[in-house]
């Protein structure tokens, strides 16, 4: 029996697979997508959807904790 390699054993295999349906996803919905991940708190009041796609979103706010 061969010892298993470790560049072919993933450590969390979830990770291929969303790295897959990332790339799957249109451009658009990629930034809406980051800037959802990087504002972390906050709310969109408005978000504007043209043609199934994020176009522009108004009224961020974005909000910052001072406690845990």
């Amino acid at each position: 029996m061969k010892p298993a390699n470790a560049s072919t054993i993933p450590l969390r295999p979830e990770v291929k697979d969303e790295q897959v349906a990332m790339k799957s996803l249109h451009p658009a919905w990629r930034a809406f997508i980051r800037y959802c991940a990087e504002l972390q708190h906050g709310e969109m009041e408005i978000l504007k959807i043209q043609d199934g796609l994020p176009v522009l979103a108004e009224v961020v706010r974005k909000k910052v904790k001072f406690t845990s």
